[in-house]
């Protein structure tokens, strides 16, 4: 019943579309889509939110098939490469990883296909709250501004006990390469959201 609604709403401003442009002799640019993010645009209009740039590789809902991989030994694979250094646009161990190239290179090792782009990552797995996160979970946050409400770095979970979050992530910052970071402070304000891929966890807490 509602899409009908907004179907006939949609139809009746086409129709006063129209009727302007007869009258008034005006013209009226058409919408361009694209995939491509203008971050001061976003800022500008006061949006608040997740504003996503899509993979067309995956669907929004799509989830990603972990199959019988345990949480516990794609994290303790990632923690295997704790010190190797940051480099933009990479998921080669042997150079470095940026933090998207991180958890592609983590997950690929147990044969598990993931977004390569952490924007991507926005509408997959289920949102738990972070109080609920436990270990293997993903967790989003904006890039280094974090006024601008997009996805653009991320981590993964790799303990959650009485409130202290620590996720493993590939970062530019101080370290410069993959670490543990505590979710606190600067983290904070930069969170976005946790997302749970692997199935058998779909129903635990911590």
């Amino acid at each position: 019943m509602i899409r009908c609604g907004i179907y006939w709403i949609a139809f009746l401003w086409g129709l006063f579309i129209t009727s302007c442009k007869e009258k008034n002799n005006m013209t009226f640019e058409e919408p361009v889509i694209t995939n491509e993010i203008d971050s001061s645009n976003i800022r500008d209009s006061g949006i608040s939110g997740i504003v996503l740039s899509k993979n067309p590789d995956y669907k929004d809902d799509q989830q990603i098939n972990t199959g019988s991989v345990l949480p516990d030994s794609l994290v303790a694979f990632g923690k295997s490469l704790v010190g190797t250094p940051y480099l933009y646009a990479s998921s080669d161990p042997a150079n470095g990883f940026d933090c998207s190239g991180f958890i592609t290179y983590v997950f690929n090792h147990f044969g598990i296909a993931v977004p390569r782009s952490s924007v991507d990552f926005t509408n997959v797995g289920i949102e738990i709250p972070k109080e609920f996160a436990g270990t293997g979970d993903l967790i989003l946050f904006t890039g280094t501004d974090s006024t601008i409400r997009i996805v653009g770095h991320m981590g993964i979970v790799e303990s959650n006990e009485r409130g202290n979050l620590l996720f493993l992530h590939s970062t530019s910052g101080r370290v410069y390469g993959v670490v543990i970071s505590p979710l606190n402070g600067y983290y904070e304000t930069r969170f976005v959201k946790v997302i749970r891929v692997f199935p058998q966890m779909y129903f635990t807490t911590p």
